[in-house]
């Protein structure tokens, strides 16, 4: 299960997004590898079990050749946080944590 919170510049089509989006400001600089950000940029915040790197390089690569590919942009604009949480740490409503009572798996 991953939980995904998308983040688009002000007057950015939501199409990258699939229709989900959060519009507000925020502020994505450069943290140290030299990457140039334009005024394009799409942050998706993904909550999601733990990954074999493997896997975790695949998911990073996918998106950014998507939406390149689909909208057109730069996949330096493309930012990219995962929350790696537990099954115990989920609750998907009713106060209950459905992974561990066996609801989800």
């Amino acid at each position: 299960m991953r939980l995904r919170h998308i983040d688009l510049i002000e007057g950015r089509a939501p199409s990258p997004s699939g229709g989900c989006s959060t519009r507000y400001g925020s502020v994505a600089l450069d943290t140290g590898p030299g990457i140039t950000r334009l005024a394009q940029q799409v942050i998706a915040h993904v909550v999601s079990r733990r990954r074999a790197r493997a896997m975790k390089d695949k998911f990073y690569g996918l998106p950014a050749t998507n939406l390149a590919d689909r909208c057109g942009l730069d996949p330096a604009d493309l930012i990219v946080p995962v929350t790696e949480n537990g099954e115990g740490r989920w609750s998907f409503g009713h106060g209950r944590a459905q992974f561990l009572t066996g609801e989800l798996q």
